[in-house]
């Protein structure tokens, strides 16, 4: 469309006896043409960045499913990192149905809800620190109340750097980060109850999220 423009006006320019308001009436369909034209480049921009978010999501998820093959046939049960072990939760839900009612809401980083996720590469990492006025934080060692667990046991972030090879995944959003929590598995009789593992990007944790069950 742009290149008829462009012919028209080039020929209204060697044609004989162009009047201005020709001239305007080209320049009202130029602007016409830019202006509507902005706002879907803007979209597919925030489309790119969107898919590209998600896509780190799903490798950060590919990691987890690693790790909790491997402690599970190392340990003797999986569970995922951050966790001490597998019926203990990462961050501030015990209950899927907890973060439900909450995860909807969630839709900035700087949220109060932000406070109950931990960082998944770590809040102060160099390359892709926490924003500023969020409330994220780096999962720690339980070392009290964790009856039998395994001595093999990092930080949270520490144990996400070692999977990704010290290479954090980096949002492609300016006020992204990558966050999770992990809601604990449970016992049901003789039946195993496998944890549930949430990846969001701080951008919008209620839109750009994903969760990985077992």
């Amino acid at each position: 469309m742009k290149y008829y423009f462009t012919l028209y006006l080039k020929n209204l320019i060697k044609s004989t006896g162009a009047s201005l308001a020709e001239f305007a009436v080209v320049t009202a369909m130029m602007a016409t043409f830019i202006g509507t034209s902005a706002p879907k480049y803007s979209d597919l921009m925030e489309y790119g960045k969107e898919r590209k978010s998600f896509n780190q999501i799903d490798k950060i998820l590919t990691l987890a499913t690693n790790f909790y093959n491997e402690t599970a046939r190392i340990e003797g049960r999986g569970r995922f990192p951050g966790q001490d072990k597998f019926d203990m939760p990462v961050g501030g839900y015990d209950l899927i149905e907890e973060l439900n009612s909450e995860l909807f809401l969630f839709e900035t980083g700087n949220s109060s809800q932000s406070s109950k996720w931990a960082s998944v590469f770590g809040i102060n990492n160099p390359k892709a620190p926490a924003p500023d006025g969020t409330q994220f934080f780096d999962d720690a060692v339980e070392t009290l109340n964790c009856n039998n667990c395994s001595e093999n046991r990092f930080p949270g972030h520490e144990e996400w750097l070692f999977l990704s090879a010290r290479d954090p995944f980096v949002s492609p959003y300016q006020d992204g980060h990558y966050i999770y929590i992990v809601i604990p598995g449970y016992k049901i009789s003789s039946s195993i109850i496998s944890p549930k593992l949430i990846v969001a990007d701080a951008e919008n944790p209620a839109k750009l999220h994903k969760i990985l069950a077992l």
